[in-house]
């Protein structure tokens, strides 16, 4: 070939052209499928949307109790790839879900709410579990009446995606009569435990548009006296300022709120472990109407 000389690339094979493809990104395979009809057979085929694939996902879609297998309902990996973005799968039982980062391909998990460790979460008179047809999940628990919060989940660093860095949120709602948590600030974690690394945050509760109020003026452990118990709510002034930058919930496309808790990063993820908690155990007050559906890991978005 003479130097300066240019190749049309129209004139390589299909296959070569896919191999191409499958070496950048789902976004960059999408796009590349509307320059022409050539392109897009490249850019569709299997072999390309394969590598966007977990090398693992055959084995995480045979976890799943979905029947049939979404392996042989859908006729292309692409569709497959698609499916798994946008509809998360059930898997281990109905206590975790799976799904894809449309964008990376990354893999995101949420962990269901039976799947965490909730301090008296088994007690009746604490919390309770109930169906909700907006979970994903066959159940979420909700918060009956505690003066201890404290939340708890675990996700094998193996599982994840590696090279990559995860943000874990908790999923939440609150019911219209929530109250309790308009005094003291509840804190979130995210710890690494292998290497002991751990990120804290300070994290209001209290739902939004909510008036700050006090059950009959009374706070501390203990049960209530029936009297005091039975006094209606009282406004009162914010007995603790919220702090700046304090993260509240924030709504999610889904209905859903979320609290992102922290973040880490998921180089290789062999033998490891990361701990997820929210915890407002200080000030004593009793609090009420907080529903858990679980707790979700995702890659951090722009990275």
């Amino acid at each position: 070939m003479e130097e300066g000389s240019t190749v049309d690339i129209y004139f390589l094979p299909e296959g070569c052209i896919s191999n191409i493809i499958s070496l950048t990104s789902p976004r960059d395979a999408c796009r590349s499928s509307v320059i022409s009809s050539f392109f897009r057979s490249a850019a569709d085929s299997d072999s390309v949307w394969e590598r966007f694939l977990p090398s693992d996902y055959q084995q995480i879609l045979s976890s799943s109790s979905v029947s049939p297998s979404p392996m042989s309902v859908f006729s292309s990996k692409k569709e497959l790839y698609l499916h798994l973005c946008h509809d998360p799968l059930l898997i281990d039982r109905g206590t975790k879900s799976f799904a894809l980062d449309k964008c990376s391909g990354k893999k995101c998990y949420m962990i269901g709410a039976r799947e965490l460790s909730i301090v008296w979460g088994d007690t009746p008179s604490y919390w309770k579990w109930q169906p909700l047809p907006e979970s994903r999940f066959s159940e979420v628990a909700e918060l009956v009446n505690v003066c201890w919060l404290e939340i708890h989940g675990k996700m094998e660093t193996r599982l994840l995606s590696p090279n990559t860095t995860y943000v874990a949120y908790m999923v939440l709602k609150f019911t219209d009569s929530a109250h309790g948590f308009n005094f003291d600030p509840a804190e979130v974690s995210v710890k690494l435990l292998n290497s002991g690394e751990e990120m804290i945050k300070s994290v209001d509760l209290n739902p939004v548009g909510r008036q700050r109020r006090q059950v009959g003026g009374y706070r501390g452990f203990g049960r209530l006296p029936t009297l005091l118990r039975l006094r209606p709510w009282e406004p009162v002034e914010d007995p603790e300022p919220r702090q700046e930058g304090q993260i509240r919930p924030k709504k999610r496309e889904d209905g859903w709120m979320e609290i992102e808790m922290g973040e880490f990063f998921n180089e290789r993820g062999e033998d490891g472990e990361v701990e997820m908690s929210l915890m407002e155990v200080k000030g004593g007050q009793w609090k009420s109407g907080l529903i858990i559906q679980g707790i979700e890991l995702r890659p951090k978005e722009n990275q």
